[in-house]
């Protein structure tokens, strides 16, 4: 495996796990560039504080996070967002309105909360219900999250409330968002129902969704470990042998011996390794960097993906300090709002035990592919403006306790129009060459259970690579 992240974590866990049951057992390898293993995962703790400087928690309803979570022993750790305050919020004109009540990423689930609502105009609400009686679309091409949205529900529905809650997740511009590849659901909403409203309203009254894990614990949407996501990676690096993890160890790239099939992969400063199997668990770009001696097309396939920045602002400050009364998970940012951030989550209220009595904890963030201007600032202009943008909206004074900022550098790749029909390209191009994988968060998804769920795949083919070797 190359790369330590999420991804390669789990694949070399999986391998490890069936080279000890294999009569003929197999060695396995990991090498990450950095001096750290994780990727955009890292957890700090802190003077009674739990930072979160990637993820802070993982859907439950995708299933791959959480089993993975009870298999390695974690079923104790994990926790749900708070159950007194799971309301979001969506700002208009500087102003924290709710979410209206059950309401699903775009439309509406509920007419009374839908038409009492002043996130939207009359006439914003009035073009949202035509989407009752437009026609389904028959053409079956992918169209983009903003095509979607516009057509059947209006422009104030995506800027108002798909952009900033669907664009958010994936921080991408819904111009380009794929809706095959990111909401098929609303897809099959509308073929199946006639209308998106109608398939949420059929679907009342039902409670937000959960997840059964194997263990019979039941958890909320989302979920998160006690001592943060880093408690994952760590548990899975203790269950792998010392060996097995190469640290410091950038790869330049990877070649093929065509007498034996078998792979090497040449290193920066230490002589190359041959391998049967290699999985590139890396950015698409760089998985294809180092490929070019081995698949010309193929390499720059992975090359022309394309990836966003973003970036979390930690901030701790005193309760005292915020007006707002934080009875709700966080925010997000329309950016027809035109606001230094994309997001805010009330870390402190959004799960138990991250900050001290009296003190509240805000993660921020900023940046992502409508934003790409933010990341070019240093970092103390980055938190100044944050500050700014969080004493209008949350009524914060003073000055915090402390701030601290993470940059995720060309991390979260976007999944444009027609990405389904990319990955299937790739790995027809990829099935000519036995022994090399592609996983990671550019393909199949990009949450941790999504990157849990390919690693397992990755597992898999590599398995069957080495059984057709022996």
């Amino acid at each position: 495996m190359v790369g330590g992240g999420i991804t390669g974590l789990t694949t070399a866990y999986r391998l490890t796990q069936i080279a000890n049951r294999q009569a003929q057992p197999f060695d396995v390898l990991l090498l990450e560039a950095s001096g750290r293993l994780g990727g955009v995962i890292g957890t700090m703790q802190q003077d009674g504080l739990l930072l979160e400087q990637g993820p802070d928690c993982f859907l439950a309803a995708k299933p791959w996070g959480v089993r993975l979570c009870e298999e390695l022993g974690l079923q104790d750790e994990l926790i749900s967002t708070t159950t007194q305050h799971r309301q979001s919020f969506i700002v208009r004109a500087g102003r924290l309105l709710p979410v209206p009540q059950g309401f699903y990423l775009m439309a509406p689930g509920s007419w009374r909360s839908f038409l009492t609502t002043p996130i939207f105009s009359w006439p914003g609400k009035l073009r949202m219900a035509l989407d009752l009686v437009l026609p389904r679309r028959t053409d079956p091409r992918d169209e983009s999250l903003a095509q979607f949205v516009t057509r059947r529900l209006g422009r104030e529905a995506l800027e108002r409330m798909a952009q900033p809650m669907v664009g958010g997740i994936y921080t991408a511009d819904p111009q380009y968002l794929s809706m095959r590849a990111t909401m098929p659901q609303f897809l099959d909403m509308e073929q199946q129902h006639g209308s998106v409203i109608r398939a949420l309203l059929r679907r009342q009254p039902q409670t937000h969704p959960t997840a059964q894990g194997t263990s019979g614990a039941r958890y909320g949407l989302f979920v998160s470990l006690r001592r943060g996501i880093q408690t994952l990676v760590d548990t899975l690096l203790e269950r792998l042998p010392p060996e097995t993890v190469r640290l410091h160890t950038p790869v330049q790239h990877v070649q093929r011996l065509p007498e034996t099939g078998r792979w090497v992969v040449h290193l920066a400063e230490q002589p190359g390794l041959e391998a049967d199997a290699v999985c590139l668990c890396l950015p698409a770009p760089q998985a294809g960097q180092m490929l070019h001696a081995v698949d010309a097309t193929l390499a720059a396939g992975l090359q022309a993906m394309r990836y966003a920045s973003s970036a979390t602002v930690n901030i701790v400050c005193r309760r005292d300090q915020i007006a707002h009364p934080l009875d709700g998970i966080g925010f997000v940012v329309p950016a027809i709002e035109q606001r230094s951030l994309i997001a805010c989550s009330f870390s402190s209220v959004k799960f138990a035990g991250r900050a001290p009595q009296g003190q509240v904890l805000l993660r921020a963030f900023v940046g992502g592919a409508l934003h790409p201007q933010q990341l070019a600032c240093s970092d103390a202009a980055m938190q100044q403006a944050v500050l700014q943008d969080l004493r209008t909206l949350l009524g914060m004074t003073g000055e915090p306790l402390s701030m601290r900022t993470a940059r995720h550098l060309e991390a979260m790749p976007q999944y444009h129009v027609g990405h389904l029909e990319r990955v299937a390209h790739l790995q027809t191009l990829l099935a000519a060459w036995p022994g090399l994988v592609l996983a990671g968060n550019a393909y199949h998804g990009v949450g941790i259970p999504d990157c849990i769920h390919d690693a397992e795949r990755a597992a898999e083919t590599v398995l069957s690579t080495l059984a057709s070797s022996l």
